[in-house]
């Protein structure tokens, strides 16, 4: 009877308070927003299970909580703590993007950097709300809707919050087909809704090899701070676009960036322990994240609008919604608002230009406040 009830006193069940299972219900909603409503599953099921895997109790000192330095998730998690993933992340999205939209038409860009507007009105926001200012600093990195980048800047500035903000930006991420569209209509107006875009210039091979060593050396002389991100961009897309390094290309979108994704995910999740993650600060977190996330959709759309003041041919304003670097969902979401007006109108491959536009710019904002914050 003794051995059975120091069994029974050993495992979770009696371990676990509220708060397990609180965080296990949210893991559980991520897993079922993943799966069922095909929000960002490549993402949110790996971060649902790492939640579930993160919150089973464990006896302290056993080597098996990710906070733990002997840990076999400690040592995974890491790729987070020092930047690693988000930069290999980098490297596969560099290989996976076409630059070609925004050479055709290089003034989409101005949306995507007036969407960086949430993340520093946010930063501000949260210093006057008594954050310290490393911590408003990755906070603020939320409203650009880049979950690497956001974690590669809360790694360097608020380890302490990687948690809560990786969860908050992913979630905004997959959530950007519900955040974004009611936005984009309350600040437009059918007509502007209805513009159809002229059809883009061809791009050359030869720009498109050329725009990521003069992207990378114009944006890192900059902020050099955003080096490790935007080089990794910059090379990987390199990679693709020189076609003799094919090879090399294949792998950092493919096998590399599925690696790195899963231990991303799986890791960022387990972080989540109930008793570090559930605290008022993550609350204001989250609440603040979504005013970022806000404010960064209507800046895009309202900069669209006051481009259009002094453009003869005039853009539709919906693209500057795709300024936030939810790759390629925000760009997805603006053909879907778009084709609601006019099946005709096909805004999906123009919108691509301010969500790249968008990539770089969170990672110059990044690097921007890192070098604030040295």
């Amino acid at each position: 009877m003794h051995m059975l009830m120091d069994f029974i006193a050993n495992t979770g069940f009696a371990m676990a308070d509220y708060r397990n299972f609180i965080m296990i219900g949210v893991g559980i909603v991520f897993i079922y927003l993943g799966i069922a409503k095909h929000y960002e599953p490549l993402l949110l099921v790996p971060i649902g299970f790492g939640i579930l895997v993160g919150n089973i109790p464990v006896f302290k000192g056993l080597g098996l909580s990710i906070y733990e330095n002997n840990s076999v998730l400690h040592y995974l998690y890491f790729g987070v703590t020092t930047g690693i993933y988000p930069a290999l992340i980098f490297l596969g999205l560099g290989a996976l993007t076409d630059f070609s939209t925004l050479l055709a038409r290089p003034v989409l860009m101005l949306l995507g950097a007036a969407a960086q507007t949430g993340i520093f009105l946010t930063f501000l926001s949260a210093l006057a709300l008594g954050f310290a200012p490393n911590e408003a600093a990755s906070i603020g990195i939320i409203g650009g809707a880049d979950g690497p980048t956001a974690i590669f800047l809360t790694a360097k500035l608020a380890p302490s919050l990687i948690g809560p903000i990786a969860v908050a930006a992913y979630s905004y991420m997959a959530l950007v087909p519900v955040i974004q569209p009611p936005i984009m209509k309350l600040l437009t107006t059918r007509r502007e809704r209805l513009i159809k875009m002229e059809e883009p210039r061809h791009v050359s091979k030869r720009e498109r090899i050329i725009f990521p060593v003069v992207a990378f050396l114009l944006c890192c002389f900059i902020a050099p701070a955003a080096l490790p991100l935007l080089g990794m961009l910059c090379f990987g897309n390199l990679l693709k676009e020189a076609v003799v390094t094919e090879r090399l290309a294949q792998a950092a979108r493919t096998s590399i960036l599925d690696s790195v994704t899963i231990l991303l995910g799986i890791t960022v999740g387990a972080s989540t322990q109930a008793d570090i993650f559930l605290t008022p600060k993550s609350v204001g977190i989250f609440v603040l994240g979504a005013a970022s996330f806000g404010v960064a959709t209507a800046s895009g759309v309202l900069f669209a609008k006051v481009m259009n003041l002094f453009l003869r041919s005039k853009i539709n304003p919906l693209l500057g919604a795709a300024g936030v670097s939810a790759v390629p969902d925000s760009a997805r979401v603006v053909q879907i608002v778009g084709q609601k007006e006019d099946p005709t109108n096909f805004l999906l491959m123009h919108a691509m230009a301010p969500n790249i536009s968008g990539v770089i710019g969170s990672a110059v904002a990044a690097g921007v406040l890192w070098s604030f914050m040295m």
